[in-house]
């Protein structure tokens, strides 16, 4: 997992750099409301992510920063609509890890786009942590000690997921191999209802977004174990990280966000929205108040974003194939 750590870390410590060097956008962008498609419906992460970031960019745009949630299909309905647009930078799209390195693997031919052709990366918006979870009533405090229980059980423990193919299926997979550990996988159609399991112990174990589920934990309803990166993190500084345990070196599968833009729009373009971008993500005020709301601050230059997705598509290929995942 050390290909994701290096680019983000790579990311996020060139992001101030770039960001001190941002330039306002030439004084003919926009010329018109610039539209945000979110491929997901008002109220998750990647909506309120896209809302916050809307309202700042409009004070440095000097028009209007709509948001528009093209919801379904798995990112593919906002695809379509982002092709459909012109490629004058106007309209972009803030996608997602699942959408821009998951889907190509998870469906292959059936996929109606694809993402190193029809979108142009335009900057890394924010890394979202993972937690690893158990439900209270199990007896291990660490990771070290999940993994012997699970080996001296084979089989007898099951972990929840938002679904087949989905992030918290995906780094549970790599969890399972990296440690040698046999758990039944139980899909439920969103985090909300496994969490719900997690916490009622039906299902006794999983890897969620810690924004979401760190709420439990405080009031005591969950057991977190440990942060799902290869090193500690400021937003949780009382977890250590996954990659601390004996088998798990190098272990880091956050999640992450970013914003892409039609395969034809002009590198002006790109050039200028980066700047927008690395603009908000630049201001203090609104970086933490991110970190308050789980989610590291990213920015840098849209060529890093254009590595991470080819190297963390080849990843979660690899991931999916060993795992033998498939949606019907």
């Amino acid at each position: 997992m050390t290909t994701l750590r290096k680019a983000v870390a790579s990311i996020l410590c060139a992001a101030l750099a770039c960001i001190a060097h941002a330039q306002v956008p030439a004084a003919d962008f926009p010329t018109k409301p610039l539209r945000i498609i979110v491929p997901y419906p008002p109220g998750g992460a990647t909506d309120a992510l896209s809302r916050m970031i809307a309202q700042e960019m409009a004070k440095h745009a000097g028009q209007p920063v709509i948001v528009d949630n093209r919801a379904g299909a798995s990112e593919q309905i906002a695809v379509a609509a982002l092709r459909s647009a012109a490629p004058d930078g106007h309209t972009f799209m803030l996608s997602t890890m699942g959408g821009l390195t998951v889907n190509p693997s998870l469906y292959g031919e059936k996929l109606t786009y694809d993402p190193q052709k029809d979108l142009k990366p335009i900057a890394l918006a924010a890394v979202l942590p993972n937690v690893l979870l158990v439900t209270p009533s199990l007896p291990v405090q660490t990771v070290d000690e999940l993994i012997a229980y699970a080996r001296a059980n084979p089989g007898k423990l099951s972990y929840g997921s938002s679904g087949a193919g989905q992030s918290t299926h995906l780094a549970m997979e790599v969890f399972k191999r990296s440690a040698g550990i046999d758990i039944l996988h139980v899909p439920y159609k969103g985090g909300a209802p496994a969490l719900q399991d997690l916490m009622s112990g039906q299902v006794q174990v999983m890897i969620a977004v810690a924004a979401e589920s760190m709420p439990y934990v405080r009031a005591g309803k969950l057991r977190a174990l440990a942060v799902a990166n290869a090193e500690a993190t400021a937003l949780y500084p009382e977890l250590p990280p996954m990659s601390a345990a004996k088998d798990l070196k190098g272990f880091h599968v956050p999640i992450w966000f970013a914003y892409m833009a039609p395969s034809s729009s002009p590198p002006a373009v790109i050039a200028r929205l980066n700047g927008l971008i690395n603009q908000v993500l630049g201001n203090q005020a609104f970086r933490k108040k991110m970190s308050e709301m789980g989610m590291e601050p990213a920015g840098g230059q849209s060529a890093t974003l254009e590595s991470l997705v080819v190297s963390e598509t080849e990843k979660w290929k690899a991931v999916i194939d060993s795992a033998g995942i498939r949606l019907d």
